[in-house]
C-alpha cells in the first residue's frame, strides 16, 4: 500500500522570519523603554528631590571642588536619562543646573544634554514607531513627507524656537520623518539655546534651593514675565514664516502684459 503523502505546503518566504524577529524586539524595546522610565522616575523623585538636594547643598559644592570633570558627566548623564526618556522634571532640573554651575557653564551643559537627549527620544520614537506608522498611515502622509523633504529643517527650528510645542512630542514626532538624525541635532541645538539662555540665566540667580523649592517657577519669574518670555518666543518663532512668505511673494517676476510697454 502506498503511504498518504503530506500536503503540499508552499515554501517559507524567508523574509517572514526577519519581519516577525524585528516585531519580537521591539516588544521587548518596549518592555524595557517602559521599565527604565519607571526606574528613572523613581530615582529622579527620591534623589532629585529638592529637600535633599537643599540639605547636601555643601557637600555638593564640596564634591565639585573636588571632582569637577565627574560632576559634570554625572550631571549631563542625569539630564539625558531624564529628556531621553521624557521623564517629568527637565525644567527644574535645568533651574537647579543653573543654580549649581552658574550661567556660562550651566548654558554648555544643558544645551549639549537637552539636545543628546531629543535624539535619543527621537530614535527611539523612530525606531520603535516610524515603520508601523508609515506602513499603516503612507498615502495619507504622502504630503507631509514630501513638505518635511524639503523643509524639514525649518519646520523643526520653528517647533524649537517656540515654547507652545512640548519637548517630547517633537522629539516623537520628527522621530516619525525621514529627516536625518544629524539634521535633528544640530537644528534642535540652534533653536533650544535661545530658550536654554533664558532659564539657565533666571536659574543662576535663584539664591538657594529652598526658595525654588517654595516658591517654583515664581522664585525666577513673575507670571507677568513669564508671559512676555511666551510672546516674545512665539513672535520670534512667527518672523522666519513671514519674512519667507514676503520673500516669495516680492521675488516673483512681474509679467507685463500685451499693450502695456
Amino acid at each position: 500500500m502506498n503511504q498518504p503523502t503530506d500536503a503540499y505546503r508552499p515554501p517559507a518566504d524567508p523574509s517572514d522570519e526577519p519581519s516577525k524577529a524585528k516585531k519580537g524586539n521591539r516588544v521587548w524595546a518596549i518592555i524595557g523603554l517602559v521599565a527604565a522610565f519607571a526606574v528613572g522616575l523613581i530615582l529622579v523623585r527620591q534623589y532629585l528631590d529638592l529637600d535633599i538636594l537643599a540639605e547636601q547643598a555643601s557637600r555638593l559644592r564640596d564634591f565639585y571642588a573636588n571632582h569637577p570633570l565627574l560632576t559634570y558627566l554625572i550631571a549631563f548623564l542625569i539630564y539625558v536619562l531624564v529628556t531621553g526618556l521624557s521623564i517629568p522634571g527637565a525644567t527644574v532640573l535645568s533651574l537647579i543646573y543653573a543654580w549649581f554651575f552658574g550661567f556660562t557653564k550651566g548654558v554648555i551643559l544643558i544645551s549639549f544634554a537637552s539636545t543628546t537627549g531629543a535624539t535619543v527620544a527621537f530614535l527611539i520614537s523612530r525606531y520603535l514607531f516610524r515603520d508601523w506608522i508609515q506602513g499603516r498611515f503612507g498615502d495619507r502622509l504622502k504630503i507631509i513627507n514630501e513638505a518635511f523633504d524639503r523643509e524639514g529643517n525649518f519646520y523643526l527650528f520653528l517647533m524649537r524656537l517656540i515654547p507652545a510645542f512640548p519637548f517630547f512630542v517633537v522629539n516623537a514626532v520628527m522621530g516619525l520623518t525621514k529627516i536625518k538624525a544629524t539634521t535633528f541635532w544640530w537644528v534642535s541645538q540652534l533653536g533650544m539655546l535661545g530658550g536654554t539662555m533664558v532659564y539657565v540665566y533666571a536659574g543662576s540667580r535663584i539664591p538657594d534651593l529652598m526658595t525654588l523649592k517654595e516658591q517654583g517657577v515664581k522664585a525666577v519669574f513673575e507670571p507677568s514675565q513669564l508671559l512676555q518670555i511666551t510672546i516674545a518666543f512665539a513672535l520670534l518663532g512667527v518672523f522666519p514664516i513671514v519674512a519667507k512668505k514676503l520673500a516669495a511673494r516680492f521675488s516673483r517676476p512681474h509679467f507685463v502684459h500685451e499693450g502695456e510697454k
